[in-house]
């Protein structure tokens, strides 16, 4: 059974830092795209981070530049999102997914995990 967990997630004052991660289990990660996507209430889901499965290129929403580092561990089955300068605008719930390739459409990824709370505020 092919199954994401996200873990991580937690209430942090802005400037602060979160790891986020994700445990994928049931199917190989070597040849799958991961990102991790978020979504804010009254908001659609929106992609922050992709790494591939081939050449582990990145990528980055503009919103997240610089802040965010996104890397996998295909030994361990996991991927992870180091987030720092952590801003009040990123608080969501962020969600891992599986798919053949990096892409903004959530439509395109084949397996999503349950999501974990992010919520940045003093």
């Amino acid at each position: 059974q092919v199954q994401l967990v996200e873990s991580g997630g937690g209430l942090v004052q802005p400037g602060g830092s979160l790891r986020l991660a994700c445990a994928a289990s049931g199917f190989n990660l070597d040849y799958q795209a991961m990102s991790w996507f978020r979504q804010a209430p009254g908001k659609e889901r929106e992609g922050v981070s992709c790494i591939s499965g081939s050449e582990e290129t990145t990528y980055y929403a503009d919103s997240v530049k610089g802040r965010f580092t996104i890397s996998r561990d295909n030994a361990k089955i996991a991927v992870y999102l180091q987030m720092n300068s952590l801003k009040p605008e990123d608080t969501a719930v962020y969600y891992c997914a599986a798919g053949p390739l990096c892409s903004d459409y959530p439509i395109e990824y084949n397996y999503w995990g349950q999501g974990t709370q992010v919520t940045v505020s003093s």
